[in-house]
């Protein structure tokens, strides 16, 4: 899939991921189920993609969200690992999430250290937030598929 395919949109229940999000890295992330991950377009790049979220029917918030394998972790299976930008008072761990996936920022890497990887996390959010700011992007927010 060639990123002039976007937008992709992606719907699932957030399950248990690995842990290290929240513990390891300050950045909650909302997992997918093995099979959304699964249900990807096999030529769909992997990297740090930009885009809207909503959990349940709560309202959208911009988000990024990582496609990949972790190089840092060394992850065995492909996963989706979406961080909402928004500080929510609860894990939603069951709630469904859907995702517009809109643009991407840049391909994974593996980070010679933690404090690396988290610097580029911070940079990741700041570089979601001023693209969802640009009009072409904003419009996703009120899409239908987040009405439904």
């Amino acid at each position: 899939m060639s990123l002039s395919q976007l937008p992709l949109f992606l719907k699932g229940q957030v399950v248990n991921g690995f842990g290290r999000g929240s513990k390891d890295l300050g950045c909650p992330t909302a997992n997918f189920p093995r099979e959304v991950a699964q249900s990807l377009p096999k030529d769909l790049k992997t990297g740090v993609y930009y885009g809207w979220a909503k959990v349940d029917s709560g309202p959208v918030y911009k988000m990024v969200v990582n496609i990949g394998w972790c190089p840092f972790y060394q992850n065995k299976e492909l996963s989706v690992e979406t961080h909402v930008i928004h500080n929510f008072d609860d894990d939603f761990y069951g709630s469904i999430l859907k995702i517009c996936v809109l643009g991407y920022l840049r391909p994974e890497k593996n980070f010679p250290s933690l404090n690396n990887l988290i610097s580029a996390i911070k940079q990741d959010i700041e570089d979601a937030k001023q693209n969802l700011d640009i009009k072409e992007n904003i419009i996703f927010k009120e899409h239908d598929f987040f009405k439904n």
